[in-house]
């Protein structure tokens, strides 16, 4: 496979590595855009957020919560997290092998909030927004 995330993976290419258990690894993101910018990545192939089942995303969660905890824990000055998944190339994904980042936030840093990502003509209409949320619960009963 010509993935990088699954070379970096394999020993095949070089990470600054923070953290690894049997099902993820996170390594700081080779052009940062903070101090600290972490990738959590499944140690399993998956193409995008999606295409992960339950338990594998759990997995890669349950890494995320561990290196977040650690950054805010280790890192001076860092006073949040934003933590965000592009999912496809539509939403900015650059690297078809699912990754979360993490961005150590402080205050004044100057970074948007995850609204400031997308910015579009949406309805914020009552009954649209009961249609929508009918349509996604439909099938669903667990929800």
């Amino acid at each position: 496979m010509d993935c990088i995330f699954c070379k970096i993976v394999s020993g095949e290419i070089p990470c600054f590595k923070v953290y690894e258990d049997e099902n993820a690894l996170a390594f700081l993101d080779v052009a940062p855009c903070a101090d600290g910018h972490t990738m959590v990545i499944p140690k399993k192939h998956a193409g995008a957020f999606v295409e992960m089942t339950p338990e594998e995303a759990g997995n890669l969660f349950e890494a995320v919560n561990k290196v977040s905890v650690r950054l805010m824990d280790k890192l001076e000055n860092v006073t949040g997290l934003t933590i965000g998944a592009n999912t496809y190339a539509s939403a900015g994904q650059t690297v078809m092998h699912t990754h979360i980042h993490i961005f150590p936030r402080c205050e004044g840093d100057g970074g948007g909030t995850t609204h400031s990502i997308v910015n579009s003509a949406v309805s914020k209409d009552p009954e649209y927004l009961k249609k929508i949320s009918e349509l996604l619960t439909s099938e669903n009963e667990n929800v």
